[in-house]
């Protein structure tokens, strides 16, 4: 499975580095949503004091996302990432201290929350945007199956393990893990050094580079029309599988320890797909990758209709391989067919659209659940997600787009 083709990207010292600083942050952070979640149930049992957390995150993302894709683009890639994880390491640790020393308070949930978002708004532009910088364009589906691979066999045993220390010293220690790694991936990120962007003598304003990622975004139809779709499918994934689904858990047979057994078993059907794509060559990126994140409906259907462990665990397992395709055949499109210059501002502007309205989900879910049901609920947004999916590949422009040969220029 492993050949030498696969493994070829591990050979660049610069992605080496760059690999094993994502490696120790992820053995965190995998853990931290499980104890982030039972965490805010310890502290108020509302049915919407989760969903405010995770809207104070996801908010400030929202609103810093373009900000930080021009940030990424002018300062450097490295940097930015380097700073971002400095400020999550000390945000997540103070959050640690408070739960472990039992004073702990919603506010302080929300706040650091905040900061976090704002400081994931800056990070992640940087994060999706700098691969391309690290290998050769031939080696571009390798090293992000790699990164895939890695990432997915951390979430394997993150949720297991942050539900075992929720049930027994509390979910403090693994947000303190959290807070060590995202230090040390700082660290580990020192010697990869990428060359400064090209100067033309007179530096654009911030404003003149959101117009130019604007102008981009908008005039690249598979780009704006898959974000659209995303836009509303990641509302009905916060607002059910994120927000209601450790709800679920919590008033069911589940619990805390079966709601980690579901997010483990997400993580081995993408573990299982990134295996997979080692060997299979995406042709049609998006056409694979929409039809993938269909089946990332599953997992609400089941809660909806059968909210048992073992089947919502296989339902997540085969949601966790859907979303595989879909990522990495989002990754190949953006990678190859967005310039290099351009890459983080147009993934500020692919995540503000994916991003914008999960905020409403969160903060809606919750509420509709107490009216109508929780599990019809879920069902009901297990329907329309599929729906959506579905509707998105009437686009052409999504069906048709095709990789690029590895020395070919990005499309202008």
């Amino acid at each position: 499975m492993f050949t030498s083709a696969a493994l070829s990207p591990l050979r660049e010292p610069r992605f080496r580095w760059y690999f094993l600083s994502r490696s120790v942050n992820l053995a965190g952070t995998t853990m931290a949503p499980v104890a982030l979640a039972f965490a805010v149930l310890h502290v108020s049992d509302s049915p919407g004091a989760l969903g405010l957390v995770l809207a104070a995150h996801s908010i400030p993302q929202v609103v810093f996302l373009l900000l930080g894709g021009v940030v990424a683009d002018r300062l450097g890639r490295t940097l930015v990432i380097q700073l971002a994880n400095v400020g999550a390491g000390i945000s997540q640790g103070l959050l640690a201290i408070l739960l472990l020393s039992g004073h702990a308070q919603l506010w302080h949930f929300v706040v650091l929350s905040a900061i976090n978002g704002t400081l994931s708004a800056m990070n992640l532009p940087a994060l999706a945007g700098i691969v391309p910088a690290l290998v050769p364009r031939a080696q571009l589906q390798p090293a992000n199956v790699l990164l895939s691979m890695m990432r997915n066999a951390l979430a394997i045993l993150g949720p297991s393990v942050s539900a075992a220390l929720v049930v027994t010293v509390g979910p403090g220690w693994a947000l303190a893990v959290d807070a060590v790694t995202w230090l040390a991936a700082a660290l580990l990120l020192v010697p990869v050094h990428l060359p400064a962007r090209a100067s033309t003598g007179v530096e654009p304003s911030l404003v003149r580079e959101l117009v130019e990622g604007w102008d981009f975004f908008r005039r690249t139809t598979w780009l704006w029309v898959v974000v659209l779709a995303f836009g509303f499918l990641n509302v009905i994934h916060a607002g059910g599988f994120d927000t209601l689904g450790p709800m679920l858990a919590n008033d069911t047979d589940i619990g805390a320890h079966g709601w980690g057994l579901i997010l483990s078993a997400q993580a081995i059907g993408l573990l299982v797909m990134s295996l997979v794509l080692l060997r299979v060559q995406l042709r049609r990126p998006l056409l694979t990758g929409m039809i993938g994140i269909t089946f990332f409906g599953t997992p609400l259907l089941v809660m909806g209709l059968y909210p048992q462990t073992v089947w919502v665990m296989v339902a997540s397992f085969v949601g966790g391989m859907g979303i595989e395709i879909f990522s990495l055949g989002w990754n190949l499109a953006m990678q190859e067919h967005v310039p290099d210059d351009m890459l983080s501002r147009a993934y500020s502007y692919d995540m503000l659209g994916s991003f914008v309205a999960i905020p409403v989900g969160q903060l809606a879910f919750g509420p509709l659940a107490a009216a109508y049901g929780t599990q019809d609920v879920l069902l009901v947004g297990g329907l329309v997600y599929v729906a959506i999916t579905l509707l998105t590949l009437t686009s052409r422009s999504v069906r048709d787009l095709r990789r690029i040969s590895p020395t070919s220029p990005p499309a202008p």
